[in-house]
Parts: structure tokens; C-alpha cells; sequence
């Protein structure tokens, strides 16, 4: 092996028992992105379904590990190993990966914004890994008991998820197309818990509950306790009951999510057909909150442009 080759692969293995020190589970992964160590079982006549019982490596993600003579051992198994592997969905972070690709024809990182701004949660500050290719990864947490499965342009066009079965590449891991490192000012942190809204999303169907028009979080209640129909006049020049409801909802923001609670509720007036009504209650009701006024009118415009294809 060259000299830069062994180079490589002590990073490599640095880097890996690093991860592990911080409870990560890893695998040796070669310079293609694939796990290093190839399957005990693959000259078999049958399929074997093997995860890692014969106790031999060579199963992927099943024998990735945070023990640090268990990963000094995987690396020894596979001195060409360039990088490592981190496995998601394992205690005792439950990670998970938004991977948003720069090759897409789709600009991800937008649309993972438009997500959040549609379905009101806030994108959190946690470790983002750059890729070789321009891409980054969002590393997340998940709670226990809640698989979360791999998908590939599900989400949106350009997002993949890395869940239970599937990993990341780690900092610090050289591929045949570069190196994987942390974006500037991230490293630092501890990955974020995954914001509920997000993991609704990403997770199974079955998981979560029926899809309604108003998405997440629910329609705020007008003076009855319930979301008002098309129909119900609230008799203050709103034309919908739940008018007052989301005047309220405005009122209530916090400090880092005054636009995305302002813009979710003017696309929910806009598409109830009331939204040029209630725009300047609206705008006033963000004002204080905190909102500059200019920038409530641009965020009330913004939602009537989205909403105007469906109506």
C-alpha cells in the first residue's frame, strides 16, 4: 500500500473511533462509498438472510459498532478502507440523514425551506456534512421506537432520507470523488432532534394520521372550539370563522418563527378564498409580534402567489 494510501486509512480509522467516542456506530467503507468488507456469504448456491449472526463481518450496516475494539478490528479487516460509514436509526442517537443533493435539476436546499414553510417547522442548527459534489447532509435524531425508512426523492425532489438500515458517509472519509468535511461552524454541535412536523413526513404512512387540508399543525379553532367551514361567517368582514383564529395564531409567534407562522396561516386564508380580506389584519397582527411591516406584506404576498394555482 502507498504511503498517502496508509495516510488515508489511519484518518479513516482516526475519524471512525472519533464518531464512535460520541456513541456513533460505524462501518469501514472503501473509496467507492460501499462498505469495505465484502459478505462472508457470497459464494453461497443460496441467498443467505444473515445480519451479522454467524459473527463473522462483512454484513454492511449490521456490523457497524461504537465499540472501539470492535471498529480497530473492522478496519484491520479492511486496511483499504478510505472513510467509514455511520449507521442511522441505532440508539443511542436514532440518527437521521437529510441528504440534499446538488446534482438534482431541483435546488433541495429550497425546497426543503418550502417544506418547512408550508408545513411550519424550523429547519434547526445541527452538524451538516459537505459533500464531494456539492450536496450536504443534515444530521437528525429520532425518537426511540420510530423507524424512519430510506427514500430517495420522496420528500421532494433532490432530498434523500437515510433512516433505520441505511447510513452516512462521515467527515473526514475520502471517496474516489473527494472528501466529506463539516460545513464551517457545525462541527461543534450535537445533532438536532428531528422537528416533529419533519419526521410526520418521512416516516410510514401508517404512522401518521390522516392527511386533511390543513396539514400540519392543525387549522386554529374559531370561537367554537373547531375549524370554521368555507361557508361560516364570522361576521367581522373575515369571511371564515376561523379568521380570528389565525389572527391568534400570528399573535402568538415567537422569536424565530414570526415569518413561517405569518406565511402558513395567509396560504390558509388565501386557499379558504378570504385572504385578501383578512391581509391586514394579518399584517398587523404580525407587526406585533415582532414582525417588521414590510416584511409581513412581502411574506402575505408571497403565500397569495403560492396559493393562487389552487383556488
Amino acid at each position: 500500500m502507498a504511503t498517502t494510501d496508509r495516510q488515508t486509512a489511519t484518518l479513516a480509522l482516526a475519524h471512525a473511533l472519533s464518531a464512535a467516542e460520541r456513541g456513533l456506530p460505524v462501518i469501514p467503507l472503501s473509496p467507492t462509498k460501499l462498505p469495505a468488507l465484502r459478505s462472508p456469504h457470497r459464494d453461497e448456491p443460496q441467498p443467505v438472510r444473515c445480519r451479522g449472526e454467524c459473527g463473522l463481518p462483512g454484513h454492511g450496516v449490521y456490523d457497524a459498532t461504537a465499540d472501539p475494539a470492535g471498529v480497530r478490528a473492522l478496519f484491520a479487516a479492511a486496511p483499504w478502507a478510505t472513510g467509514y460509514g455511520i449507521a442511522c436509526g441505532r440508539p443511542p442517537h436514532h440518527l437521521i440523514g437529510i441528504d440534499l443533493d446538488a446534482k438534482s435539476s431541483t435546488d433541495a436546499v429550497a425546497a426543503l425551506r418550502h417544506l418547512a414553510l408550508r408545513h411550519l417547522f424550523t429547519i434547526p442548527e445541527t452538524i451538516t456534512v459537505l459533500t464531494p459534489s456539492g450536496g450536504r447532509h443534515l444530521w437528525l435524531t429520532g425518537p426511540p421506537g420510530v423507524a424512519v425508512p430510506n427514500s430517495a426523492g420522496r420528500l421532494a425532489p433532490g432530498i434523500d432520507v437515510r433512516g433505520t438500515g441505511g447510513y452516512l458517509v462521515g467527515p473526514g472519509s475520502v471517496t474516489a470523488h473527494g472528501a466529506y468535511r463539516p460545513a464551517p461552524g457545525t462541527a461543534h454541535l450535537t445533532p438536532a432532534p428531528c422537528p416533529r412536523a419533519l419526521l410526520r413526513l418521512i416516516t410510514p404512512p401508517r404512522h401518521r394520521r390522516e392527511p386533511t387540508r390543513t396539514e400540519e399543525p392543525a387549522e386554529p379553532a374559531g370561537r367554537d372550539g373547531h375549524g370554521a367551514s368555507r361557508g361560516d361567517s364570522h361576521g367581522e368582514g373575515h369571511g371564515d370563522g376561523c379568521g380570528e383564529g389565525l389572527i391568534h395564531f400570528v399573535l402568538a409567534a415567537q422569536e424565530g418563527q414570526r415569518n413561517t407562522r405569518l406565511f402558513w396561516a395567509a396560504c390558509r386564508a388565501y386557499e379558504n378564498g378570504f385572504g385578501e380580506r383578512l391581509a391586514p389584519a394579518l399584517t398587523e397582527a404580525a407587526a406585533r409580534a415582532g414582525l417588521p411591516e414590510h416584511e409581513a406584506r412581502a411574506t402575505i404576498a408571497s403565500a397569495c402567489r403560492l396559493t393562487r394555482g389552487r383556488r
